[in-house]
């Protein structure tokens, strides 16, 4: 059975229409140990996740991503010139890792935050909780499904959210991933649990970075 997630990202950063356009990146720049494990331990090729723009005006969910490959060593962690980089991280025993992930869909609007808060069926979402800054958390199956109807009908049941074509799809699962140039794991301006807060200039080339909110 697939597990279900939410990532955050700041879209100024890397946003769901990136993701549309590369149909496929990697989720780089996280460091936090606890979302590294989720990763490492937890997520698996094939589940599914809401693709949630944080730091922005709405915050909220933007579409839906299926995670590719997980446990794949991060490139920024040895790059000198990156933010992320970690002088004390060995090649042969990497301290952190990165999620792939996938275009699935893109909702017509972002679902804001305050519409999630509202709806009874997603109180006891991780991302609700006082405090909690991760920028990967696990979703229980019917808070996923509830989002995505959501996203699909509109907060007031309007017009569905456009899913990608067979084509697209079959592009996000089996493109190449690109190299990485911006973070996408880094937690958001207001949160400290992934380090680091400079941000990287959006205009830089992209490689298929993981985006910056509490991501």
């Amino acid at each position: 059975m697939p597990r279900f997630w939410l990532l955050k990202c700041e879209p100024d950063v890397y946003s769901i229409d990136d993701l549309a356009r590369d149909g496929r990146t990697g989720w780089d720049g996280v460091r936090n140990y606890q979302v590294r494990n989720f990763m490492r331990d937890e997520m698996q090729p094939g589940d599914l996740g809401v693709f949630y723009h944080s730091n922005a005006t709405p915050s909220g969910a933007a579409g839906i991503l299926r995670i590719e490959r997980t446990g794949v060593p991060d490139p920024t962690q040895f790059d000198p010139k990156s933010e992320y980089h970690d002088p004390a991280s060995r090649r042969d025993q990497p301290t952190w890792l990165m999620c792939e992930v996938s275009f699935v869909e893109r909702f017509d609007a972002v679902i804001a935050l305050e519409t999630l808060r509202a709806r009874p069926e997603l109180a006891d979402m991780l991302i609700l909780r006082r405090g909690n800054r991760l920028s990967i958390t696990p979703l229980e199956p019917r808070e996923f499904e509830a989002i995505r109807a959501l996203g699909r009908t509109g907060p007031s049941g309007g017009s569905a959210g456009k899913a990608a074509s067979n084509g697209a799809m079959n592009g996000a699962m089996n493109g190449a991933t690109k190299g990485v140039t911006r973070s996408k794991g880094k937690a958001s301006t207001t949160a400290t649990s992934d380090a680091g807060r400079a941000r990287t200039a959006k205009g830089a080339a992209r490689a298929g970075a993981v985006r910056r909110g509490a991501r």
